[in-house]
C-alpha cells in the first residue's frame, strides 16, 4: 500500500508511527491517542488494543491522551466512533511497529522473522535461547517513518487481551479520591477566576462599577471587555464573593426570546426549514393493500448535560505561549477556536486534556477554557483556574435540542405495516469548536461573542444527513417496510443555544419509532415482540430482540396488574453501529419508577466486555433520568432552570436493577457502544407505561402531571 493511499481510521490523517507510540528506557511503552477519557473507559480499551498488537503485558502500557503537544489529532471524542477511528488506527500502527521490530531482531539474531515469537516484548527463536527485547532494538529509528497499514493486525482467534475484561485504568484514583480531575490541578501561584454572565442571551451591558469590586479582599483583577466581565482573586471563596458583587454592580438591557418552553413545538413546526429527504422507498402494490392508517406526534424538550461537576479550566500565559488544561472532548479543535479569538498562531497555544465530570457531548468545557485565558491575560504570568457556577452551567451551556417527530403508518388486513412515514423537526445538533474551513472569522466559544470586538458565532452545524446526522440520526427504521419516507426539517432559528448531547437526534427518533411500533402492534392485535420480529430481517437485530425478551421472561399477552407494566424497544445506533434491545419493568407506586431493565447488546467485537456492559448500564440510567424527569424551562426572557431543584435528575435510590447481556462477535468489526441505549430506554418506558395504565404519553418527560392529564 502506498503512503498516499487511504489508511484506516485516524491513521489516515496522522501517518507518523512515532506519533502513536514510543518505547521507554524503563521497559514500558507510551501509547498516544487523541481520544480522551470522559467516563466511558475508552483509554483502557485503547491500551488493550496496543498491548494486544505489540505482544506486551497491559501493565507495560502508559497511555497519553488528548494533548496538542504529544498526541495525534483525532478530532472530537464523540459519536461512539473512538474504537472505529482511534482503535483501528492504533491496531494498524502497533501491528506495523511489531513487524518492524521483528525484522530488526531477525537480522541481529540471524533467525528468519517467521521463526520468531514475542512474549511480553521479548523476541526469541522457537528454542527461546537467543533473545532480544523491544527495548534493546533501535526502536526510535524504526518508528521514524510513515505508516503503510500493509501489516495485517492479529486475527481475533489469537487475541488474549482484546476481548477479555480489563480493569479500568482511571477507576482506582476516582474510587480512592486521589487528585485526577481538572478541578484537582494546583499550579504554583495559581489564582481563581469567575466569569460574570449576562442575565439572558442577548442582554447588553449598559453600566458597570468595577471599582466597587476591586476593593474587595483578595481581588487581583477585574476584567471588562464589552459584555464580558470576569474577576480574579487569590482564593476561590474570594472569587465567588467578587462575582456576586460584580453581578450587583452590572446593569443590563435585555431582549425577548422568540418563544417559551410551552410554545417550542409549535415554533419548530411553523418556522421555515431546510428539508432533507433521508430515505424514500416506494412499492405501489404494497401501499395499495393499506386497510388502516395511524398517525402520532412525539416531542422531546431541551435537555441539559447536567454534569455533576460544573465546567472548569486552567490557563497560564508565559513568554507569549498560552497553556490550557481542559476537559474538552476536542483539544485541537479548541486550540483552533482559541487561536481565532485571540488572533494568534495555533502553535502558540498548548491544550492538555484533564478529566472532568462526564458530559457525553458539548457542555461548557470549551467555554470555560476561553474564560480562563481571558482572565490569565490580566495577571502577568500567574495561572488562573476558572470554574463555572451551577447557574452558569444551566443557563449558558449548549442544550440538547428540542425535537418534534411525526409518524404515519398503514396496516394491511393481516396487520402488517405496508407504508411508513416519519418527519422530524429540530435545530442542528453541532455547535462545537472545529477546524473546518468556514467563511469569515467565527467561533463556537461563548465569551468570544461578548467581547468588545466580538467574534461571530459559528453557524450551527449538523453531521451529514446521509451518515446518521444529528437531527436525522436513527430516523430511518431498521425494520423492513415496503414503503418508507423520512424527511428531516431543519430549523435554522434557535431560541436557545444548542449542541451535541449523547445520541443526538437518536433519542427522540427512536422514542417515536419504537413507541409507534407498539401502537401499531396494539392496533394489529399483536404481541409487541412478535410484531417487531415479523417486520425485522436483520439477523443480528432479531438476535438481540429475542435475547432481551428471553432474559426478561417476556410472556406474550401477559396482562398488567394495574401497579406495574412492561415494555420493549429496539434500535441499531445510527442504523450501522451497535444493536440494543431493552425490556423495562415499570412500577407505579408510590410514583412511576423503573424496577428492572434487561438489555441485550451486540457491538461486534467487544474490546473490553466489562467496559461495554458498564457503558450500556450508564446509558440506560441516564436515559431513565431524561425520560422521567429532565426538561429545561425558559420563558420569553431567559432560561429559568438554574438549580438542581428546578432540574431534578435520577437519584441513587431511584436507580433500578440493570442486566446487560452481551452477544460478543470477535470476528466482526467493533461497533460503538456508548450511545445506543438512549432511545430504546425512553420508548421501552413509554411502552411499559401504556401496558400498565392503557394510556399513551408521547411527550417527554413522562411526568406525573402528564400521566394524570392522559
Amino acid at each position: 500500500m502506498s503512503a498516499a493511499a487511504k489508511l484506516p481510521g485516524s491513521l489516515n490523517a496522522n501517518r507518523r508511527l512515532d506519533r502513536w507510540l514510543r518505547f521507554n528506557a524503563d521497559r514500558t511503552v507510551t501509547v498516544r491517542t487523541g481520544k480522551v477519557e470522559i467516563g466511558q473507559g475508552i483509554v483502557t480499551a485503547m491500551a488493550q488494543i496496543a498491548a494486544e498488537e505489540l505482544d506486551v503485558a497491559l501493565t507495560r502500557v502508559r497511555m497519553v491522551s488528548g494533548d496538542t503537544a504529544l498526541t495525534p489529532d483525532e478530532g472530537h471524542t464523540s459519536g461512539s466512533r473512538s474504537i472505529d477511528e482511534g482503535g483501528s488506527a492504533l491496531r494498524y500502527a502497533c501491528a506495523e511497529a511489531r513487524h518492524l521490530l521483528l525484522q530488526a531482531a531477525s537480522q541481529q539474531l540471524d533467525i528468519p522473522a517467521d521463526k520468531l515469537v514475542v512474549e511480553d516484548g521479548v523476541i526469541s527463536g522457537l528454542d527461546r535461547i537467543r533473545k532480544l527485547s523491544y527495548w534493546e532494538l533501535p526502536h526510535a529509528e524504526l518508528l521514524n517513518r510513515e505508516a503503510t497499514a500493509a501489516i495485517k493486525p492479529k486475527p481475533a482467534a489469537r487475541h488474549t487481551i482484546v476481548g477479555a475484561s480489563a480493569a479500568r485504568l482511571d477507576i482506582p484514583d476516582k474510587a480512592t479520591g486521589a487528585p485526577r480531575f481538572v478541578q484537582d490541578l494546583e499550579l504554583p501561584g495559581m489564582l481563581f477566576g469567575r466569569a460574570v454572565r449576562p442575565p439572558s442571551y442577548d442582554a447588553q451591558l449598559t453600566a458597570f462599577d468595577a471599582d466597587a469590586v476591586r476593593k474587595l479582599p483578595g481581588v487581583v483583577a477585574v476584567v471588562r471587555d464589552g459584555n464580558f466581565i470576569g474577576v480574579v482573586a487569590e482564593r476561590e471563596e474570594q472569587a465567588v464573593k467578587a462575582r456576586q458583587a460584580a453581578q450587583r454592580a452590572a446593569q443590563w438591557k435585555e431582549s425577548p426570546l422568540p418563544t417559551d418552553d410551552a410554545g417550542i413545538y409549535d415554533y419548530l413546526t411553523s418556522r421555515q426549514t431546510k428539508d432533507h429527504v433521508i430515505i424514500e422507498r416506494t412499492d405501489a402494490a404494497a401501499r395499495a393493500r393499506a386497510a388502516r392508517t395511524l398517525e402520532a406526534r412525539y416531542t422531546r424538550p431541551y435537555v441539559a448535560h447536567a454534569s455533576i461537576g460544573p465546567s472548569c479550566a486552567l490557563a497560564r500565559i508565559e513568554g507569549g505561549r498560552i497553556e490550557v488544561w481542559t476537559h474538552s472532548q476536542g483539544v485541537y479543535q479548541l486550540r483552533h477556536d482559541l487561536a481565532t479569538v485571540l488572533d494568534l498562531p495555533p502553535e502558540n497555544i498548548l491544550v492538555h486534556h484533564a478529566e472532568g465530570a462526564g458530559c457525553y457531548g458539548h457542555n461548557g468545557a470549551d467555554d470555560a477554557a476561553l474564560d480562563a485565558v481571558l482572565l490569565a491575560r490580566a495577571v502577568a504570568g500567574r495561572p488562573v483556574q476558572v470554574q463555572w457556577m451551577r447557574d452558569d452551567e444551566f443557563a449558558w451551556e449548549p442544550f440538547g435540542p428540542a425535537m418534534v417527530v411525526k409518524t404515519r403508518a398503514a396496516l394491511d388486513a393481516q396487520g402488517n405495516i405496508v407504508d411508513w412515514a416519519l418527519d422530524v423537526w429540530s435545530n442542528g445538533h453541532t455547535g462545537r469548536p472545529n477546524t473546518a474551513t468556514t467563511t469569515g472569522k467565527v467561533s463556537s466559544l461563548l465569551a468570544a461573542w461578548h467581547l468588545a470586538n466580538p467574534v461571530a458565532r459559528r453557524p450551527q452545524g449538523d453531521p451529514p444527513m446521509s451518515g446518521g446526522g444529528g437531527m436525522a440520526r436513527n430516523s430511518p427504521a431498521t425494520y423492513a417496510f415496503p414503503n418508507e419516507r423520512v424527511i428531516a426539517h431543519r430549523v435554522e432559528e434557535m431560541p436557545l443555544r444548542v449542541s451535541a448531547l449523547r445520541a443526538l437526534g437518536a433519542t427522540a427518533n427512536v422514542f417515536a419509532i419504537e413507541s409507534f411500533i407498539d401502537e401499531l402492534a396494539a392496533a394489529a392485535g399483536a404481541d409487541p415482540v412478535e410484531f417487531r420480529l415479523r417486520h425485522m430481517k436483520d439477523p443480528r437485530a432479531r438476535a438481540v430482540i429475542e435475547l432481551a425478551a428471553q432474559k426478561a421472561g417476556w410472556r406474550a399477552g401477559a396482562a398488567s396488574d394495574g401497579t406495574s407494566g412492561r415494555g420493549i424497544a429496539f434500535a441499531q445506533y445510527k442504523n450501522s453501529y451497535g444493536y440494543l434491545a431493552l425490556v423495562i419493568e415499570l412500577g407505579l407506586e408510590p410514583d412511576i419508577h423503573v424496577k428492572r431493565a434487561v438489555a441485550a447488546i451486540d457491538v461486534g467485537q467487544a474490546i473490553n466486555p466489562d467496559g461495554v456492559v458498564n457503558q450500556t448500564e450508564g446509558g440506560i440510567v441516564q436515559s431513565i433520568s431524561w425520560t422521567l424527569k429532565e426538561q429545561v424551562r425558559f420563558d420569553r426572557e431567559r432560561v429559568t432552570t438554574r438549580t438542581w431543584e428546578e432540574y431534578p435528575i435520577l437519584t441513587f435510590a431511584e436507580a433500578p436493577q440493570v442486566e446487560v447481556h452481551l452477544i460478543n462477535r470477535p470476528d466482526e468489526a467493533p461497533l460503538g457502544a456508548g450511545e445506543m441505549a438512549a432511545g430504546p430506554t425512553a420508548a421501552a418506558i413509554a411502552n411499559a407505561l401504556h401496558h400498565a395504565l392503557g394510556v399513551r404519553i408521547r411527550d417527554l418527560p413522562l411526568t406525573r402531571e402528564r400521566i394524570a392529564a392522559a
